[in-house]
């Protein structure tokens, strides 16, 4: 009996969809470039691979008929990014937002600029 496919995007799976999240549409090819010209070399068969993964787990939509096929995000980068860091923080936090922060601000000290923007979001939740 085959392992039921995860819902979760593996490493690979998220380096794809980083790519088309700064591409827009693109096609297998286009996206395999795009990671040889990041110093990684990857078969074409193994791009389609996981391009169809992730059509099929609807972060992609084929948008023609014709090839080569061309592909577009289904999924923002802020919808993926948050529900990743909602399910990181359940996993491994039990859901407490207190200790994802301090596990996060323990883990090297903020540059000026990361604590301008703490404080500016700070600021704007305050009552």
């Amino acid at each position: 009996m085959a392992r039921p496919r995860a819902k979760e995007l593996t490493e690979r799976e998220l380096e794809i969809m980083h790519i088309f999240w700064d591409r827009g549409e693109s096609t297998v090819n286009e996206i395999r470039d795009e990671i040889a010209t990041a110093g990684r070399d990857l078969a074409y068969t193994t791009v389609a691979t996981l391009v169809r993964i992730l059509t099929e787990k609807n972060f992609l939509q084929q948008t023609n008929t014709e090839r080569p096929f061309r592909f577009v995000p289904l999924r923002s980068f802020d919808e993926v990014s948050g529900s990743l860091l909602g399910d990181l923080m359940q996993k491994v936090f039990g859901g407490s937002r207190e200790e994802l922060l301090v596990k996060l601000l323990d883990q090297k000290k903020l540059t000026a600029k990361e604590r301008a923007i703490l404080t500016d979001i700070l600021e704007e939740k305050r009552p």
